[in-house]
């Protein structure tokens, strides 16, 4: 009885380990597949046998059975030996094509061919560099050609419609004040002079005053009522021989002076209200109208591809002086301001020609900085012209090799002129370019331009 229940206790234990392995045998080929389920269904009967000879009862003294049982085990070990080992189950993210299904499984006796798995080619690494520094060098030259540089079709475009606005306007004054010698009207500006920086859209239209010297002299800035020598006036003399009527500007004297304010008011009545732009501007192809409200002589043009502010100013030209109907603000009337953008102009061209220099570069790159920059854009034009001129004398490499040196040496000498409050004129060192700038806009000028020697980005930003 005892020896039944342990036989049976032996039975039901290899039922239990026979069921186990009958089930992960029929499993393990959808695991494996068929090589996989194969070596394990080898290696488990094997097993299996070892167990079984472990456990059955051993007839001891039979030499017989003992040799026959040692056989069988080698037998058993050796065909675990002798059977291939599956291939390393791959990483999942080194397949290149998806688990199959179960549905997709072949059938159970089913030949097998060999899947070759294809590696996907590698892919060349590209190692990213990291972003180039620009030198100041190239910011100023690329900034130039990318925001400064003006189209040459709109530069002629431009040119155009201001060439035919001033032919309209010579032959109106030809005929309407036949009896005023004003001389033949010219375009003036950075734009004609090739130092255009943003605003392309600016033109002076100049109108020659002429006047008859024997009638006509110029009164010094520093015996002007305003004490600035950078303003003049012109006086009427020998009214005693040649009385009023004599010459006929004597319409615009106030005081015996002629005055510049009487004639810029004479002017924009005309241009506001005895001028018919509307007819001008279909002839053109544009939209002209005065600016009523401005005490300049100021036309603005709608085109469509352009538009453009064309400023009329009255000159005269006497004792190589060239002088402007631009009074300052106030009460004062009667003076005329002294332009030197002529002379800046020609001697900056004539430098660069001399030592094939990049003043004009320098100096369109400046002008763009200053003109697009709220708190600087007092100090475009003129100002930056007598900076590049007073640092010429000194700084002899203009080439455009050397345009990052020249662009941060004219910052610092800036900087120097605005803490002085003082920047005297290239032609006459008596006048003080800075005398119309409030203090506020000095510090403020000074303050940013201090910070952009160390900083020259902060300048070339896109506006």
């Amino acid at each position: 009885m005892a020896e039944f229940t342990r036989q049976r206790g032996k039975r039901q234990e290899d039922g239990g380990l026979g069921s186990v392995l009958d089930v992960l045998l029929a499993n393990a080929r959808l695991v494996l597949g068929v090589s996989g389920a194969a070596v394990l269904a080898i290696a488990t009967l094997a097993v299996k046998r070892l167990i079984d000879r472990a456990t059955s009862p051993r007839d001891e003294g039979d030499p017989k059975a003992e040799q026959k049982t040692l056989e069988e085990s080698w037998q058993d070990l050796a065909l675990i030996k002798a059977t291939p080992k599956p291939p390393k189950k791959q990483r999942r993210e080194d397949l290149s094509e998806p688990l199959l299904s179960p549905a997709q499984l072949p059938a159970p006796g089913e030949a097998h061919e060999p899947r070759v798995c294809s590696v996907p080619p590698e892919t060349p690494r590209v190692e990213s560099s990291p972003p180039r520094c620009l030198t100041l060098q190239e910011k100023l030259l690329s900034h130039y050609s990318s925001q400064l540089a003006v189209p040459q079709v709109q530069v002629s475009l431009t040119l155009q419609l201001a060439r035919s606005i001033c032919a309209q306007l010579q032959n109106f004054l030809r005929s309407k004040c036949p009896e005023l010698p004003f001389g033949s009207l010219f375009l003036s500006g950075p734009l004609l002079d090739g130092l255009a920086a943003l605003a392309t859209n600016n033109i002076h239209l100049m109108l020659p005053v002429v006047l008859d010297t024997m009638l006509w002299s110029l009164i010094p800035g520093e015996n002007t009522v305003v004490r600035n020598p950078r303003y003049w006036m012109i006086k009427r003399t020998d009214l005693e021989y040649f009385p009023r009527g004599c010459s006929p500007w004597d319409k615009f004297i106030v005081g015996r002076y002629l005055s510049s304010n009487v004639l810029n008011e004479t002017l924009h009545k005309m241009l506001v209200a005895s001028i018919n732009w509307p007819a001008i501007g279909s002839l053109l192809g544009s939209v002209i109208h005065p600016v009523v409200a401005s005490q300049e002589l100021k036309l603005e043009v709608k085109h469509d591809q352009v538009e453009l502010s064309i400023t009329l100013f009255p000159v005269v030209e006497m004792e190589d002086k060239v002088l402007l109907a631009a009074p300052p603000e106030g009460l004062v009337e009667n003076l005329w301001l002294e332009s030197f953008y002529r002379a800046e102009v020609s001697k900056v061209k004539e430098l660069d020609a001399g030592d094939s220099g990049a003043r004009q570069q320098c100096l369109c790159i400046l002008n763009g900085v200053c003109k697009s920059h709220p708190a600087l854009h007092k100090l475009s034009g003129s100002p930056l012209t007598h900076v590049v001129l007073h640092l010429s004398a000194t700084s002899s490499d203009w080439t455009e090799e050397s345009l990052a040196d020249r662009f941060q040496q004219v910052l610092e000498e800036l900087v120097g002129y605005l803490e002085k409050g003082v920047l005297p004129s290239y032609f006459n060192h008596k006048i003080n370019l800075f005398c119309e700038l409030l203090e506020e806009e000095i510090d403020d000028m000074g303050f940013m331009l201090y910070r952009a020697i160390s900083e020259p980005d902060l300048l070339l930003k896109e506006k």
